[in-house]
């Protein structure tokens, strides 16, 4: 039990039914579906496009979606891959031929076809039990009469409102100024995009007047994109990736998304005795800084678009594990292993629903950086994701980019088995820290013995692009250890990514957890 004297939250209990996601007004809205018999795949696609509203600069129909989504068993656990590609027309040898080594964060060369609307319409078709009207009802009304931005997405919205260009400055802020708490932002247009979702499915948006808007605006500022390339957005469905930790079953989504990068972590984790470590001193820290190095090194080089992922059984493999676990050295920091040119972010939301029939969603929705690419369209005010910049410039690289391809991407969700069942969906927020964080939730619950809250509210550390970030829950003398060992200690100005899970128990309860350093919460009923 927690110590009630101190702040903290304490773990959300139900039996019908629970939604845990970053944000109040979607968790609400997922309850509300849930109750008026919707199932868990209506109610997470209906908080999930609200939460584009909630939190613009994390999310919106412009970006992309990844979903595990789970019915009768560990199993029969699908993941759907809401991801698009780059248009046709894209190539590495145009960029290199400017001088570029890397795709440009902003430019209109990062922005990559919006996967995420097909997703979201597959996912109702396939498993949900409303029409698509009644799941984006509850977002069509608040993106007309408005939301209260809240505290979190208040700090970030100003964090990030500098990306914003041409029109969307005026759509996205207020008076020329970034939101504060409590003022209402509202995007009429964007209703009226989702009402065309409502009533004609995916073809509401990429094709007819929101794809015509779309590639209209790209093509303004010398976007390559066409209407063909809206036409042929697909989502498309693969098998979940797994490895065990202690028993427990971690289930990953597979390539374009990074979740093998979490599983390979979990295979060297194995090597150490991480549960006779203090959880929150200098040696886990190192130790996991260690093997983020090495395991985000192997990412770099192997994973890509599913069709271009060739090396993904060497990743996982235990021998590849154990060498890598052999390089670590318990008392030094090593160099980083190598330097990705694959842009790296922190701005997504999550969102993970259980129903009364333990059905389980795992989803996570995002456009990348914030604002992602700061470009929005004309009319309907759809904000493009940038998550070409995802891609590798490196000739002959499987990730290099190339036309009808998917980018290496970030953000992915998660679900722990046990004996063949489902027994937590869950996911952590942060761009490149979501792997890191999954074998560190794991870790904190299964080392530590830490219930779900306790673990998601613990320090977190992350070695980034040379320096290892620490948040202020570590102690000073903690700082001081790992500097000693070579570390570079930053402490970031905000907090290192976010979390939601559940946990669904063997007696019928339904424990929810949310992360404080977002807005969000759990809620059950």
């Amino acid at each position: 039990m927690r110590d009630f004297h101190l702040p903290g939250r304490s773990v959300v209990l139900a039996t019908n039914g629970m939604c845990a996601t970053s944000h109040p007004l979607a968790a609400t809205v997922a309850i509300d579906i849930l109750k008026k018999g919707g199932n868990a795949a209506d109610a997470a696609v209906s908080a999930a496009v609200l939460l584009g509203m909630c939190e613009p600069q994390m999310t919106g129909l412009g970006g992309d979606m990844f979903a595990l989504i789970q019915k009768n068993s560990a199993s029969d656990v699908v993941a759907l891959n809401g991801s698009g590609r780059a248009p046709k027309a894209a190539n590495a040898s145009t960029l290199r031929g400017k001088g570029l080594s890397v795709v440009p964060l902003r430019g209109i060369d990062a922005v990559t076809l919006p996967g995420a609307v097909d997703g979201f319409c597959r996912m109702i078709k396939d498993f949900g039990s409303m029409n698509l009207a009644k799941v984006l009802a509850p977002a069509i009304h608040y993106a007309r009469e408005g939301i209260p931005v809240a505290p979190r997405v208040a700090f970030d919205w100003s964090d990030g409102a500098e990306a914003l260009q041409g029109s969307a400055i005026d759509k996205f802020l207020i008076d020329g100024s970034a939101p504060k708490v409590g003022q209402i932002f509202r995007s009429p247009a964007q209703a009226e995009a989702l009402e065309l979702i409502a009533s004609k499915g995916r073809d509401g948006f990429y094709s007819g007047p929101v794809a015509l808007d779309m590639v209209k605006s790209l093509q303004a500022l010398g976007g390559s994109h066409t209407i063909d390339d809206f036409a042929a957005t697909k989502a498309s469905y693969g098998t979940p990736l797994s490895s065990s930790y202690q028993g427990v079953e971690m289930l990953e989504h597979p390539a374009n998304g990074q979740g093998a990068t979490a599983l390979l972590m979990l295979n060297i984790m194995k090597h150490f005795e991480l549960s006779n470590l203090n959880p929150f001193g200098a040696q886990r820290a190192h130790i996991e800084a260690e093997i983020s190095k090495l395991a985000y090194d192997a990412r770099n080089r192997f994973i890509a678009d599913v069709d271009y992922t060739t090396r993904m059984s060497h990743m996982l493999a235990p021998e590849t594990a154990a060498s890598l676990a052999s390089l670590v050295d318990l008392k030094r920091a090593m160099a980083n292993p190598s330097t990705a040119a694959e842009a790296v972010h922190k701005d997504t939301v999550y969102i993970t629903v259980v129903d009364k029939d333990r059905m389980a969603v795992s989803l996570i929705y995002s456009i990348f950086h914030s604002f992602g690419s700061g470009i929005a369209s004309d009319k309907y005010d759809i904000l493009f994701q940038n998550r070409g910049a995802g891609f590798t410039l490196e000739k002959g690289h499987p990730n290099e980019l190339a036309g009808g391809k998917r980018p290496m991407h970030t953000i992915i969700p998660g679900m722990l088995a046990q004996n063949g069942q489902v027994t937590m969906p869950f996911g952590v927020m942060g761009g490149a820290y979501q792997p890191n964080g999954h074998a560190r939730l794991l870790s904190n619950m299964l080392d530590f013995d830490l219930n779900i809250q306790a673990a998601i509210d613990a320090p977190r550390s992350f070695y980034d692009n040379g320096v290892l970030k620490i948040e202020r829950g570590y102690a000073s003398e903690v700082h001081q250890r790992l500097a000693d060992m070579g570390h570079k200690i930053e402490i970031p100005e905000g907090p290192i990514g976010g979390a939601q899970a559940i946990v669904i128990g063997d007696d019928g309860i339904l424990t929810g957890a949310s992360d404080p350093r977002k807005d969000g919460c759990a809620l059950g009923y």
